[in-house]
């Protein structure tokens, strides 16, 4: 074979994660594969950035939701991609090709690689000033974000109480109640994540509202958070973590306070019953469990609350190769920020 034909060989494959078996994050492995083709309707993106989420490491447990599809084996994880648009399909205008863009691809996955390809509808320009890490911490992590605050009003007089405000999902919502005004409780697991929170606040459009980091951790917070707050009382939960620290928030609230229980990162959904709802006067809402409204909606005002300034989504980087590390860093709650693989 020439050199020409071997260069020719090497140029139509690339780095991808395969996962072959399901199980623990040993099965995530990095292999050479045939470079994808994009179809009539398809564009070829260019990774720089690839978003994880928690639902990824269900699905490689067979443990997803069941509203998603068993995947079938062997499989590209992935649903979060963020790159330049490399090639396109029969019916794509060519002049796309060279474009900054950001897609979450669904139940295709196939973003743990060095290209994936994408339909072109479910695309979105990379704005101006954003980088492809906080594009793709935006696209599926930052449209939950805009979906949560749908169903609760939040505004300069509340007080909002977020646990896992250090992860990717908590600190967007925590930027984007700061955005408004409000008071924002960030509860995070430990010292090593307070960096990751008191960051949070940075920029001219989220100085209106006032932070309080505390570690919950440390079984003293709620009354730390009374000597901070004086006569106010938390008026807002935002719930994705569940478990003895989503107890222990909702203990906290004020009569008439609004509860949203979004996940439950501990592996245990916040316990509350009719007791908790009389006593306290409290609305209880789960959005995630609604009919999803447009999401192509949600990911638009997403976008455009990072090119604003409103949110600034931190990000915990990790190379193609060290998958299985971001996995596990997810699974035993280590990350700081939106996990990101960057090829």
């Amino acid at each position: 074979m020439s050199a020409d034909a071997v260069t020719e060989v090497e140029s139509r494959t690339m780095r991808a994660v395969v996962q072959r078996t399901f199980g623990g994050s040993e099965v995530l492995q990095v292999e050479e594969v045939p470079l994808p083709e994009p179809a009539e309707g398809e564009v070829r993106v260019r990774i720089a950035a690839a978003g994880v989420h928690a639902v990824d490491t269900a699905i490689r447990r067979d443990a997803g939701p069941p509203s998603m599809p068993r995947p079938v084996l062997p499989m590209t994880p992935g649903r979060e991609v963020a790159g330049v648009v490399d090639a396109v399909g029969p019916g794509v205008d060519a002049a796309i090709v060279g474009s900054r863009v950001v897609a979450h691809v669904g139940f295709r996955s196939g973003g743990y690689a060095e290209f994936a390809l994408a339909p072109v509808e479910s695309l979105h320009p990379v704005p101006d000033g954003v980088t492809f890490p906080q594009a793709v911490a935006t696209i599926g992590t930052g449209r939950t974000a805009q979906l949560v605050l749908d169903s609760v009003e939040i505004g300069p007089e509340d007080v909002v109480v977020i646990p896992g405000a250090s992860g990717g999902l908590g600190s967007q919502l925590a930027q984007l109640a700061l955005s408004v005004g409000a008071t924002v409780v960030a509860l995070h697991g430990g010292e090593a994540k307070r960096a990751v929170v008191e960051q949070l606040a940075r920029g001219e459009r989220l100085a209106g509202g006032r932070l309080l980091p505390l570690d919950a951790t440390d079984e003293s917070w709620p009354a730390r958070m009374a000597e901070l707050l004086g006569e106010q009382q938390p008026s807002v939960l935002l719930d994705g973590v569940g478990g003895a620290t989503g107890r222990a928030a909702l203990e906290t609230l004020g009569r008439g306070a609004r509860v949203v229980i979004i996940g439950w990162s501990s592996g245990e959904v916040l316990r509350l019953d009719s007791d908790d709802i009389v006593e306290r006067s409290l609305t209880v809402t789960v959005p995630l469990g609604r009919a999803l409204p447009d999401l192509r909606l949600l990911e638009t005002r997403a976008l455009a609350a990072v090119a604003e300034g409103r949110t600034v989504p931190p990000v915990d980087e990790y190379r193609l190769e060290d998958a299985a590390a971001a996995h596990d860093a997810i699974e035993q709650r280590r990350q700081r920020g939106k996990v990101v693989l960057v090829p």
